[in-house]
């Protein structure tokens, strides 16, 4: 073992041969006995001196694929990351287990830069965080090619794909590391892929060789439901209420409706952040410290809310618009049950959310090639919204993998969506929007069609029509459902700034014929309101029930973490997560031997935080 390694397993030499070993470093550490899923494979790829692109979900621990060979490896970890936050968050986290790590970036004091610096220079910096751009200038480039680099990781990777959903073109100039850092193993690592991303991502950091170790995206603590809009703010606020005194977010398509619906929800005291791109610097910064702290806040934010989320305890994210795609969507989700428990999302979707996307698709100057992609990716997402079998499953089919059976859990899996044969009624929808001259939005067609007169029916002398009424039977959520539906069948398109309603002739003129039956869904909102009730609830309860006693200590617990993080100005859950308290209240380990038993409990925070941990636990 070189002076590096020495330097590094210094801490870790109170565990005896192994302490230098990948599984030595975890436990004593991180705190955890084992590795999960396919982090050995990708630790062992690095150690060995290989390369490796990892997609693994959010939560799944994607950073000790690359931190614990940076502890073991000599050298310094170089990690490349796209946000200060996420930067910032990750060091903070690897400081509290005792890893000397540090990132360079534009905010940083002077003096915590002259320190890293120094650190670097001087070999005692076992991880370094940088942004692509900071990287790639000259000077650099050329220090770190003067010390020694145990591996070059690339965060968030997905980033580096002209087809990824967060492209970020600085990301392809990391192509030339291997002629500038050569003889480094690297790791580059992301949540959300589909198969064209991944053969991009492997192609433009120019790893042709990396081994692609691929977990699966099923998370079984999230609870995936989507619904039709109605009234918004009120399905919200549904929502909402089963996570009283939580975390959630909530996504908006537009910075107006971002401040818009924040501010409905605090009228109804709702301690609701508006965060989008268009706030200063300043207000960006106080929301996420507020979003860090801790506090059960609903963030309600556009796409701009997205990359480093680090926060575990979200408990539901809302989306009020559709996203354009699969990857994004997931991404986002993804926000939700960090540390593994029951959490629910809901997708609030409308035929005209539809054809607004499809119609910016078709304008858009993007090359062709490209927007076949994106096209094949928005009918992907709208598919997804609107399929009545196992959405889990049709989720996962997106990203190439199969689940074997139903989820379970998912909206449609726990209140199956009935189906008929919608052929006639969709028939007399496209008829009736034919018959008025295809320049009628859903409400007037729904007033011919039930036999309403309106005044717009009756200026327009559509009540003399053969087919005024021919709906009156059923309602006017059946006959929107019928049209939403046609619409993301595509049959139907919208246009204009009135919204109005026109034929897509290729898919409806064989309905019209006959030629093409239409199955079509029964309007769910009233199993889904269902769900939604506090009684509904399924396996929302932790992982580890406490019984009375437990819960005064798990409660006493977060009291002292809350006041531990406030007097360090770091989030709370870097200090201990709500899983780890959890299991201290329930095993109630009476001294410092039992508590580093308990999985979360390294040896840098037993140090730091284990005789306080007692203290509480005695009081």
């Amino acid at each position: 073992m070189d002076s590096s390694q020495t330097r590094k397993g210094a801490a870790s030499l109170a565990f005896g041969a192994a302490a230098g070993t990948p599984e030595g470093v975890l436990a004593r550490v991180f705190g955890y006995p084992a590795f999960r899923g396919l982090q050995k494979r990708a630790v062992d790829r690095v150690m060995a001196g290989g390369d490796a692109l990892v997609l693994m979900p959010t939560g799944g621990g994607k950073s000790l694929c690359y931190q614990i060979p940076a502890l073991c490896r000599p050298g310094t970890g170089l990690v490349v990351s796209p946000l200060i936050a996420l930067m910032d968050d990750q060091v903070a986290a690897l400081r509290q287990v005792g890893v000397n790590a540090g990132a360079l970036h534009s905010e940083l004091e002077p003096d915590e830069a002259a320190r890293i610096n120094a650190d670097l220079n001087a070999g005692r910096l076992d991880l370094l965080y940088v942004s692509p751009e900071r990287l790639l200038s000259g000077a650099m480039l050329d220090r770190l090619s003067r010390i020694e680099l145990s591996v070059i990781a690339i965060d968030e990777a997905h980033c580096v794909s002209a087809w990824g959903h967060e492209f970020r073109p600085e990301y392809r100039l990391l192509a030339q590391l291997p002629e500038r850092l050569p003889s480094v193993p690297r790791i580059a690592l992301t949540a959300t892929a589909d198969p064209r991303t991944r053969a991009d991502i492997i192609d433009a950091l120019a790893i042709p060789d990396a081994e692609l170790l691929l977990a699966s995206f099923h998370r079984p603590n999230l609870h995936i439901a989507a619904r039709p809009k109605g009234s918004e703010l009120n399905q919200l606020l549904e929502m909402l209420q089963r996570h009283r005194g939580e975390a959630s977010i909530v996504y908006c398509g537009s910075r107006a409706k971002t401040e818009r619906i924040a501010k409905s929800l605090r009228d109804r005291d709702w301690p609701a952040i508006a965060f989008h791109a268009g706030l200063s610097p300043l207000e960006k910064r106080a929301a996420l410290l507020r979003f860090r702290s801790g506090e059960p806040v609903v963030m309600v934010a556009t796409i701009a809310f997205g990359m480093g989320i680090d926060r575990p305890d979200v408990r539901s994210v809302v989306h009020l618009d559709m996203p354009d795609s699969p990857e994004g969507y997931y991404q986002q989700i993804g926000r939700a049950g960090r540390d593994g428990e029951r959490s629910d999302t809901l997708l609030l979707f409308g035929g005209e959310d539809m054809a607004r996307a499809r119609h910016w698709l078709e304008q858009s100057q993007a090359p062709e090639a490209q927007k076949r992609v994106m096209s094949q990716r928005l009918e992907s997402m709208i598919v997804l919204a609107e399929t009545t079998g196992c959405r889990t499953r049709a989720l996962l089919q997106c990203f190439g993998e199969t689940l074997e059976r139903d989820c379970g859990h998912c909206d449609n899996c726990r209140f199956p969506v009935a189906t008929f044969d919608g052929t006639v009624a969709a028939q007399k929808v496209l008829s009736a929007i034919y018959r008025t001259g295809q320049m009628f939005g859903a409400l007037h067609i729904v007033s011919v069609l039930r036999g309403k007169q309106t005044d717009a029916v009756k200026r327009h002398n559509h009540d003399q029509l053969k087919l005024y009424g021919i709906g009156r039977e059923k309602s006017d959520t059946f006959w929107r459902s019928v049209i939403r539906q046609l619409v993301a069948r595509g049959a139907l398109r919208i246009h204009g700034e009135y919204s109005s309603l026109a034929l897509h002739e290729e898919v409806a003129r064989p309905i019209l014929r006959g030629e093409a039956s239409v199955m079509l869904a029964e309007d769910a909102a009233a199993a889904l309101s269902e769900a939604a009730a506090p009684g509904a609830r399924g396996s929302s309860a932790p992982h580890r029930s406490l019984d009375g006693e437990a819960e005064a200590r798990f409660q006493a617990l977060r009291a002292w973490r809350l006041a531990e993080a406030r007097d360090q100005a770091v989030p709370p859950y870097l200090i201990f997560g709500d899983a780890t308290l959890r299991d201290i209240a329930a095993d109630h380990p009476d001294t410092l031997a039992e508590l580093a038993e308990i999985k979360g409990v390294g040896a840098s925070k037993l140090e730091r935080y284990g005789d306080a941990v007692l203290e509480v636990l005695r009081r």
